[in-house]
């Protein structure tokens, strides 16, 4: 019998960053790019976690995977900043689609209420939205 595969955070962030350019939305992962450029006036900027590889069982296999992602939604005003929250919601509200995983749902966990920010200029609003995916050996 094959050792089981620890999963890794990396295909799952694959997965939530096409989902969100399917979605037709401009993805950052990490943060925005440094130095001199314009932003376009609505994009999201995902924050993943490492994850954590879960027992499946009491026989300590550690194949089941969590992982908490966070999806900076941004505009140039609050009503874009919550039109790209709701594009965000509608492209993760199925199942992602990771080789050799079975995946659920992403589970909005919500976040605050927007907020400007006027350490750029011009000031931007962003609202942070949080999701736990979670997988498991197809």
């Amino acid at each position: 019998m094959p050792a089981p595969v620890t999963p890794d955070v990396l295909p799952h962030l694959d997965a939530v960053q096409k989902a969100l350019e399917n979605a037709g939305l401009t993805v950052y992962v990490g943060g925005t790019p440094g130095g001199r450029w314009t932003p376009p006036d609505k994009f999201c900027v995902l924050y993943p976690d490492p994850g954590m590889a879960v027992r499946e069982s009491l026989a300590d296999e550690r194949t089941d995977f969590e992982s908490m992602m966070q999806v900076t939604c941004v505009g140039g005003d609050v009503v874009r900043a919550l039109w790209v929250a709701g594009r965000v919601r509608q492209a993760l509200a199925a199942p992602l689609t990771v080789e050799g995983r079975s995946c659920w749902p992403p589970e909005d966990l919500g976040g605050p209420p927007v907020q400007r920010d006027d350490d750029v200029t011009p000031p931007l609003w962003y609202v942070p939205v949080q999701y736990r995916i979670r997988s498991t050996p197809a």
